[in-house]
């Protein structure tokens, strides 16, 4: 990963890269599980989308979660279209890294994979993780039913109230949203860790663990 300490302010629409009309190319299929990357969700699973800093790390994370049946990485809640991994590092992109999921509710919660996304990285940090500083590592959870929403919300409530129970001095800046375009990110990006079980990771919760919702609200 690039290493950067850029100014971490968001781009406008009007200052964003122009991008380009056509997507970047990708890898065909999922190099862990051999699924077609691009994938629609079988019928009965379910999608959402995490942003928890460098996305090589953060994919091991879900893609070793039972239930997890197919993950990507890609650029999310930016203005540029089908941008470039260079260009979203530039900060001028407004993107963020993250990692869609798909996954069996019947294996797996979505409240499940929102408490190992809050407890996987540090979601008070702002426009960074650790030493990744720049609007593409910072946190987000968009979702893709209203059902999502409503966990979504009471849980980084909830983490909110735990960090600072522990005595963490920072709140939650998480950024919830509906699911915005998720522009896949180019082949050598997806799976990184799996084609590089040496490299980079990057990934590092708080230590607080974050509380289950009770079951009827899953």
């Amino acid at each position: 990963m690039f290493f950067t300490r850029k100014a971490a302010v968001l781009p406008t629409r009007e200052t964003a890269l122009p991008g380009r009309a056509a997507p970047i190319a990708t890898a065909a299929l999922h190099f862990v599980n051999g699924r077609p990357l691009a994938a629609p969700a079988p019928a009965g699973f379910e999608t959402a989308v995490f942003g928890l800093g460098c996305f090589w790390g953060a994919e091991r994370i879900f893609w070793q979660t039972k239930g997890v049946w197919l993950t990507r990485v890609g650029y999310a809640a930016g203005h540029t279209p089908n941008p470039t991994y260079e260009e979203v590092c530039s900060g001028q992109t407004g993107h963020t890294e993250v990692v869609e999921v798909i996954y069996d509710p019947a294996e797996v919660t979505f409240a499940e994979l929102v408490k190992l996304f809050l407890e996987s990285h540090d979601p008070t940090q702002g426009m960074r993780q650790g030493n990744d500083v720049g609007t593409q590592y910072r946190s987000a959870l968009y979702w893709t039913a209203p059902e999502q929403e409503k966990i979504a919300r009471a849980m980084a409530g909830a983490y909110n109230a735990e960090l600072a129970a522990a005595g963490h001095r920072a709140a939650v800046t998480t950024e919830l949203g509906p699911r915005p375009d998720v522009f896949f990110a180019e082949a050598y990006h997806q799976q990184y860790l799996a084609k590089n079980p040496a490299g980079y990771c990057g990934i590092g919760g708080t230590g607080v663990s974050c509380p289950l919702p009770p079951v009827k609200a899953q």
